[in-house]
Parts: C-alpha cells; sequence; structure tokens
C-alpha cells in the first residue's frame, strides 16, 4: 500500500525510511509542448543497481500507487525495463494500453540475445505493449526490433549535430515509430529539432525529474506465502477469502490493486470473494508473488492489525443480526479498515481515496454517519468504554448487552482462531 507525494527535486534521494519507494518521473512532451507522457524510473536504490526484481517492484507501485490518476492521469507510461523483466509474469497483471516498455540494447550485440528478445518482445506486442529503443535500433545488428518500434529515443548527449538529421531521416524511412529527442538541455536545441520535425521531447531544459515518495505497507509475509500456497493448490474461493480477512493490509492492496486504472476493470470490486472470482487463481498467484518481492520486514505493530481483524469479525456478526445478507461482508469492510489511519499512518480519508468502496461503507469511516455508523460506534465501545457507553451504543440498535456480548466473545475467538492457524 502507498501514501504518495510529489517533490521536484534534480537529484534522486534515498528513501527517509525503509517502506519508501522513490518513483523519479519525467514529463514527455509533444511539439505544442503539453503533456504527452511520463517516463518513470526506480530510484529507491541509491546505487543504481537495477534488476528484474527491482523493475516488478516499481510496477507493482505504479499499479497500486495511492493518488496514481492524480500523479499520472491517463497520460503513457515510459518504464525502463532489463531483458529479464521481459519475461516476468507481472506484466500479465496489468492492461498494456498506458504502458511503452523501454527496452536497452543487447551487450556487446550478441545476435542469440538479440534474437531471443525480439522474440519475447513480439508475444508482448501481440498483447498491446508498445516498445522504445534507443537509436541505436536502427544498427544492423537490431533488423528484427525495428518492426517492434513505436518509439525511437534520441540521447543528445550521444548524438552528434551532424548526425542527428540522417537518424531522422533513416527513422522515418524505415519504421513507423515516433522520434523522441531525450535529454534536450537548451532552447536552441528545442528550436533546432522541432524545425527537422521531432515530434516528442524530453530533458532537462523543459522539466526536471519529480520524485515520487511512495510509503511501501506490506503485509505480513507469511501471510502472504499462504496465500500463495492456497492458490497453488487451488483452493475453493471460501478458503482464499478466509485467509483473506486475517490481515486488513492484505486485503486491503488486493481491492486497491484490482479497482486501480492499471488493471482495467469496467465494474467495481468490493468484496474479497468477488475480487477472488474476477481476478482468477492465476492472476491472483502473481499478484500475490508480486506483493511478496515488494514486502518488506516490519509495518505496523501486529496488535493493531488483529485488532481490525476483530473489529471487522464483530461488525458482520452485528450485521447479520440487523442487516440483509448482502450487506454483511460491507460491514466486515468497515470493521477491518477502521483502523487503516493508524496502520497507513494517514488520515482515513487519505488512505480510502486509493480503493473503490461503497459509498455508505465511506460514510460510516469517514463521516461516521449511514447505516453502518452506530455498528462500529459498538466495536469501538467494546474495546475502551464503560458499561453505560456499550449500553447506550446497543440500545441505538435494539440490540440487548447480551447480544452484543456474545457476538463480541464469538468475534475473539474467531479471531484468536485465525490468528493461531497462522503462527
Amino acid at each position: 500500500m502507498t501514501e504518495a507525494t510529489a517533490v521536484p527535486t534534480p537529484d534522486a534521494q534515498p528513501a527517509n525510511e525503509e517502506h519508501t519507494a522513490v518513483i523519479a518521473r519525467q514529463e514527455i512532451l509533444d511539439r505544442q509542448r503539453a503533456v504527452f507522457g511520463y517516463e518513470l524510473f526506480d530510484r529507491t536504490k541509491v546505487d543504481g543497481d537495477f534488476t528484474s526484481a527491482s523493475d516488478a517492484s516499481l510496477l507493482f507501485s505504479v499499479l497500486s500507487h495511492a493518488g496514481t490518476e492524480s500523479l499520472f492521469g491517463r497520460k503513457t507510461l515510459f518504464l525502463n525495463v532489463t531483458h529479464a523483466t521481459l519475461s516476468g509474469s507481472h506484466l500479465e497483471l496489468i492492461q498494456p494500453e498506458q504502458v511503452v516498455l523501454e527496452v536497452p540494447p543487447v551487450d556487446n550485440n550478441d545476435p542469440a540475445i538479440i534474437d531471443v528478445v525480439a522474440r519475447k518482445m513480439t508475444e508482448l506486442r501481440e498483447r498491446g505493449f508498445r516498445m522504445a529503443f534507443k537509436h541505436t535500433v536502427l544498427t544492423k545488428p537490431y533488423a528484427s526490433w525495428l518492426p517492434l518500434a513505436s518509439f525511437i529515443k534520441m540521447e543528445m548527449t550521444e548524438v552528434s549535430e551532424s548526425t542527428v538529421e540522417p537518424l531522422l531521416r533513416l527513422a522515418q524511412k524505415v519504421s513507423k515509430a515516433k522520434v523522441v529527442a531525450e535529454k534536450v538541455e537548451t532552447a536552441e536545441q528545442y528550436e533546432r529539432l522541432q524545425a527537422m520535425g521531432v515530434e516528442l521531447f524530453q530533458g532537462y531544459w523543459f522539466t526536471r525529474p519529480t520524485m515520487v515518495h511512495a510509503r511501501l505497507v506490506a503485509p505480513a509475509q507469511a501471510i502472504i506465502i499462504q496465500l500463495i500456497n492456497l492458490v497453488r493448490k487451488e483452493a475453493d474461493p471460501v478458503e482464499i477469502e478466509t485467509l483473506l480477512k486475517r490481515d486488513p493490509t492484505l486485503s486491503f492492496n488486493l481491492l486497491r490493486f484490482i479497482n486501480s486504472s492499471g488493471f482495467g476493470l469496467s465494474v467495481e470490486i468490493t468484496s474479497f470473494r468477488h475480487a477472488v472470482m474476477i481476478l482468477g487463481l492465476r492472476k491472483l498467484f502473481r499478484w500475490a508473488a508480486m506483493l511478496l518481492t515488494a514486502s518488506r520486514a516490519g509495518g505496523s505493530p501486529p496488535a493493531v492489525g488483529n485488532m481490525a481483524v476483530l473489529r471487522g469479525r464483530l461488525m458482520e456478526l452485528l450485521a447479520a443480526e440487523m442487516l440483509p445478507a448482502e450487506e454483511w461482508d460491507n460491514a466486515f469492510v468497515v470493521g477491518v479498515f477502521s483502523l487503516l489511519d493508524v496502520m497507513l499512518g494517514m488520515p482515513i480519508e487519505k488512505a480510502l481515496e486509493t480503493i473503490a468502496l461503497p459509498q455508505h461503507v465511506v460514510d460510516a469511516l469517514v463521516h461516521r454517519t449511514g447505516i453502518f455508523a452506530p455498528f462500529l460506534r459498538i466495536v469501538e465501545v467494546c474495546e475502551s468504554g464503560t458499561d453505560a457507553e456499550v449500553a447506550e451504543a446497543a440500545e441505538a440498535l435494539a440490540l440487548t448487552n447480551r447480544q452484543v456480548n456474545m457476538a463480541h466473545l464469538e468475534a475473539m475467538a474467531w479471531t484468536e482462531n485465525l490468528l493461531a492457524s497462522n503462527g
């Protein structure tokens, strides 16, 4: 899960805490200097040692990003990848229409590797991904890559002034790719390139990268491993749903991810079982594997998550006494997400911006209004309220103290059993 802030800065800064990912975002502009898209870089690692695993983590951060719409909108995202990334299962989780994969040249132009990479990129092109290459794709060793190019990037620091126009004309002649002039650093460069017919521009003269700091709150790794094991043995969706209910951060991640613009669904998914059924076991496995890759040790204190699970179960039991069955899962969601502000270290309104929830669930969590508000009041006073406060909250729902106490005991036993089986 992520909390994001965008801070303009010319240089990458190391993350301030263990659970922070840093994504650099730089605009790519069209001839009218309007934003065409953003190139994204993983800047979490200050040593610059980027691997297929770090690429996967960056993709996951982008997909699950709090405030993704406000940070990137529906603009095209250019993601720097490694050759190993192209075979990574994480690419199967995203809708490709918004994504361009920037693929680097092969070391020493090894023809065997060039051929292997070409075959993998052809598969990805057929799925809808677009590819961007350096201008070296115009050389003979990369003839098999050229038909796959949607963008060709010319780095102005690597191309002499005398060769810019010949390269541009060659690109226009042998491919349908748009040329991006990269690392444009002066007004004179920009004007000259525009006069030559370059369509897209990127560089410090226009804008320096913006650092997006994403605070990651990972579910317990043991829970993720259990989820992976359940999926691998094709467990019943009810069993998977039960596991999701053990860890609020895990369920929050799943709902936010499956409702993200990157996943591309046209309907909102608001229940765990529906999410499992829509996602399917294969994609659920890949999602869990990505989550495990991006997870970190630590996180919020376990007691907070345990309390959230207890709240969710108590809300569910009380709702079963009063509300139609279709609202029971929503009642669980209200209870389990009622401590998100504590778990994420951000206001509840900010946390809830990152997932799609029914309005009456949001009303209960943010405004303490609507049908779930009195149920949430009961679970809160059961934790620290006086007998009189519990009685008052129960009376508001026409419940007896005995009904509330029995439900509370049952919820505690259920939660204890769940957490014990997790250990």
